[in-house]
Parts: structure tokens; C-alpha cells; sequence
């Protein structure tokens, strides 16, 4: 059995049904902690920072500095996720909470682009747009998202409105779903080494391509990365030249989602205004259910997205550490 064949071993690989209470796995912030972070906004703020031009420096965290470790090891050596509780979303305005969700994000790694425009700080909420086709990304509606993965080294998310019902998160381990597959169909794993076509959105620069090739699997220092989001996948389809997708690939792209779906799999997480979840790219998979929001628009669900390039670790491919390319004009 060759090295990229072997089950992958870390403590990466888990299933949500082993993991336990939240209390093993959250970290609550202190009333001390909260405080420094409110300090720490403020004074960024009256030296003219905001969230497009902070710098690390510009926002100490010596309260923070061991947790920031810890989760640093988390993401890059241990179960690849964390959750923050009780950021200090009800002590700052919005421009406040922005800046100080940067602020934090700093100290793990570097804001990469979202989309075509460039955008670092994403807004993750339903802009009740009919969803027409792919430039209409998923996000921005109110709509369930399958298991996938983004392109970054890491994924965090801010709570600032939960929704009136639904909109549950879930991760699952890439690591645990590969095993699986190794152990029940081999055969399908080597279908997803091999190029997939991937649609842009419509978010491509003037010239090139409305779709890209790349595997679902690659592997990295003999370790398996996951990078997946399946509509993508299938709304490549669309484009002249994209040949259709094969029985064999259909069979894969089921068989990873369906392995993802498994309530033994994933782990399931509702989000509370404060909470942050942060995830490696190349180890979690990551989901989110259909919801309905609050009428009044205040109340709708609202997270705040980042995407990182980590500053201690790289477990992507390169070009999946950069985010979406800002469209060129």
C-alpha cells in the first residue's frame, strides 16, 4: 500500500460522535480578556486604523497571547477546529466589531480576498437575492450549503445574529471522511486525485476562463488534503467545453458528501452573538442548514467571515492560500 494510500493518523481525525461536550472543545473568554479586546479596538480606532489597513501591531493581545498559541497548535497539529465564546460583540458598535474581529484574526494569520472585489471581512447573511445562477454565491442566501471546504488556510466565522430557526453549522473531519472512503471504496479516491472542473461564479478577469481544473484530493507531504465544494463542481456544467461528469466521478462527489451527512461524521454547532468558529481548511469540511430569519432586519442572521493565510503553518496547496483572486479590469 503506497504512503498516499494508508490511513491518515492525527488527531485530526475524529467523528463528531466521539468529541463529546462543547466544555472539551470551547473556550470561553474572560471578563479580563473581553476587556483587553475592547481596549485594544478602541485604541486602533482613535489612531486611525479600520478594518482594511490594521496591522498586528497595531492591536496588542498579551491576555490573549497563550490561548492564541493554544489555538494555534489546534488548528495546525491537533483536532483543527476551535470555538471562541463571548467575544465582546454587545460592548462595540458595528465599525467596532469589525475592526476588533480583525484585530483578533491578525494574530493567527493574514486576511486574503473573498471574492472579486477584493472584500477581506465577509458578510455572511441572507441578502434576499433569488438565487439564479452561480454568481449568485450560496451565502448570501438563505439557502443550505453542503459540505465544503474554502480557499484559505483557515475559515473563521463571527455570530453576530443567530436566525430565527435552522442555519446550524457542522464540521467534519476530512481526514476521518478519506478513511472511510479508503476502507469501503479505494477505487473512488483515485477518481477524486484526478482534475475536476470547477465553475468561477462569473467572478473571472476579462480573458480568461469561466472555470478551472483541479483535484478534490491532492497530497501533501504523503498527507491527504480535501479541497471540496461540490456545486462548484456541478455548475461547471454549464460551460461550452467542460466535458460532462462521469458515473464514476458522480459516484465520488455522492460518496464524500454522503460520508460528510453522517450524523456519526459531523459535528453539529449552534452558533450564539459572540461565538467564533475557526477552521483548517485542509482538514475540516464545513456545512450549514436552510434557515428562516427574523422579519425585522436588525434580528436577521449575520456572521462575519474571514479567510486567513496562517502565519505558523501551511497545509494547503499555494494556490489555495490566497483566496479568490480580486477581479483584474
Amino acid at each position: 500500500m503506497s504512503a498516499v494510500s494508508r490511513p491518515a493518523q492525527s488527531p485530526a481525525v475524529w467523528r463528531g460522535a466521539d468529541l463529546g461536550d462543547s466544555t472539551e472543545w470551547a473556550t470561553v473568554l474572560t471578563d479580563a480578556q473581553r476587556a483587553e479586546i475592547v481596549d485594544a479596538t478602541r485604541a486602533a480606532l482613535a489612531a486611525g486604523r479600520d478594518a482594511t489597513n490594521l496591522r498586528r501591531e497595531d492591536f496588542p493581545l498579551p491576555g490573549l497571547a497563550d490561548p492564541l498559541r493554544e489555538w494555534t497548535v489546534t488548528l495546525a497539529q491537533g483536532r483543527a477546529f476551535v470555538l471562541i465564546r463571548r467575544f465582546p460583540v454587545e460592548l462595540l458598535t458595528e465599525e467596532e466589531t469589525e475592526l476588533a474581529y480583525v484585530g483578533l484574526g491578525l494574530h493567527l494569520g493574514t486576511p486574503v480576498s473573498q471574492n472579486a472585489a477584493g472584500d477581506l471581512l465577509g458578510h455572511v447573511r441572507d441578502e434576499r437575492l433569488p438565487r439564479t445562477g452561480p454568481a449568485v454565491r450560496l451565502y448570501t442566501t438563505n439557502e443550505r450549503q453542503d459540505f465544503h471546504t474554502d480557499g484559505s488556510d483557515l475559515v473563521g466565522l463571527l455570530c453576530l445574529n443567530p436566525a430565527k430557526t435552522g442555519g446550524e453549522s457542522r464540521i467534519a473531519s476530512s481526514l476521518a471522511v478519506y478513511n472511510h472512503i479508503l476502507a469501503e471504496r479505494p477505487d473512488l479516491l483515485e477518481v477524486l486525485r484526478s482534475p475536476f472542473h470547477w465553475d468561477r461564479n462569473d467572478e473571472q478577469s476579462p480573458g480568461e476562463a469561466p472555470y478551472f481544473t483541479l483535484p478534490a484530493i491532492h497530497d501533501i507531504n504523503g498527507t491527504p488534503r480535501i479541497f471540496y465544494i461540490g456545486w462548484y463542481i456541478r455548475d461547471a456544467q454549464r460551460h461550452p467545453g467542460v466535458p460532462p461528469l462521469t458515473d464514476l466521478q458522480l459516484e465520488a462527489m455522492r460518496m464524500l458528501e454522503d460520508t460528510a451527512n453522517d450524523p456519526d461524521f459531523y459535528l453539529p454547532m449552534e452558533f450564539a452573538p459572540g461565538d467564533i468558529q475557526i477552521l483548517n481548511n485542509a482538514k475540516i469540511l464545513h456545512s450549514r442548514e436552510a434557515y428562516t430569519d427574523h422579519e425585522d432586519p436588525a434580528r436577521r442572521r449575520h456572521l462575519l467571515r474571514l479567510w486567513l493565510t496562517a502565519h505558523s503553518f501551511a497545509t494547503v496547496e499555494d494556490m489555495l492560500r490566497e483566496g479568490i483572486p480580486p477581479r483584474q479590469v
